[in-house]
C-alpha cells in the first residue's frame, strides 16, 4: 500500500496532498462490500488524517486533490463550490472535431437508466463547459480528436455527456458511446490534466499538472 502512494502523490504539505487517481478506482466508497476499495480508503489507511474534497468517476484518472486538516478542507472546498478553481481535463472523442466551442445545456440523472445521466435543455440547473480540438489522428482506421476541457461547472457525467451532446461521445465510454467507439481504446479517454486553487494557509495560486497517459 505504501507503495500505491509513492506512485501516485503528485505533492504534499502540512494542508493537502495532491494525489493522481489511477482509471478505474473509486474515489469514494459505493453501498455494497465489493464496492469498498477505493481511494480515499487507500489513503485514510496510510495518512488517517486524509479528508475528501472533490470527486472522479471512477474511470476518469487524474489529479485529485485532499485536504489534510479541516481548515484546509473548508477553504478549499468553498473555492470549488464556488468555481474559484480552474480545472482542464484531457479527452479523446469520436470523429473530428474542429475549432473550440462551448457547450451550454443542463445534465440531468436519468431515474429511468442508472446510472446515466442526460442532456435536457429545459431544466433550470446549468452545466457549462468548453471545449477546444487540439489534434486529429485515427485508432484502428477510426478518425478522432484529441480536445482540451475546461468545465465550469461540475455535475456529475458532465464532460462524458456534453461530449455525447456534440455528436462525439469520449472514446472507451462505456456508459455513452457505441460499442464499436468503446473498444477502440481499453479506458476511458478522459483524464483530469491540470487543477490549480489558492493555497488554504498562504493565500498564494497553486498549479499541478498531471500529463495524460494516452
Amino acid at each position: 500500500m505504501n507503495n500505491f502512494l509513492t506512485e501516485h502523490l503528485i505533492h504534499r504539505d502540512d494542508d493537502f496532498m495532491v494525489i493522481h487517481k489511477p482509471p478505474g478506482l473509486l474515489t469514494v466508497p459505493g453501498k455494497t462490500e465489493d464496492l469498498q476499495d477505493c481511494l480515499i480508503n487507500r489513503l485514510v489507511e496510510l495518512e488517517p488524517r486524509t479528508l475528501l474534497i472533490h470527486r472522479l468517476d471512477r474511470d476518469t484518472s487524474g489529479i485529485l486533490v485532499f485536504a489534510l486538516t479541516r481548515e484546509g478542507q473548508k477553504i478549499i472546498s468553498r473555492q470549488f463550490q464556488e468555481r474559484q478553481t480552474d480545472k482542464t481535463y484531457h479527452a479523446i472523442v469520436a470523429g473530428t472535431l474542429e475549432g473550440e466551442g462551448t457547450v451550454d445545456v443542463p445534465v440531468i440523472y436519468d431515474p429511468s437508466r442508472p446510472p446515466l445521466h442526460i442532456a435536457e435543455p429545459n431544466h433550470n440547473k446549468p452545466a457549462l463547459t468548453h471545449w477546444q480540438a487540439i489534434e486529429h489522428f485515427e485508432i484502428q482506421g477510426q478518425p478522432v480528436t484529441r480536445v482540451k476541457l475546461t468545465p465550469i461547472t461540475g455535475r456529475s457525467h458532465q464532460l462524458r455527456v456534453h461530449m455525447q451532446y456534440l455528436g462525439h461521445p469520449i472514446i472507451g465510454d462505456t456508459l455513452y458511446a457505441t460499442a464499436e467507439q468503446q473498444q477502440l481504446m481499453p479506458r476511458l479517454c478522459l483524464h483530469a490534466e491540470q487543477l490549480s486553487f489558492i493555497h488554504p494557509k498562504n493565500a498564494e495560486k497553486v498549479e499541478f499538472y498531471c500529463p495524460a497517459p494516452f
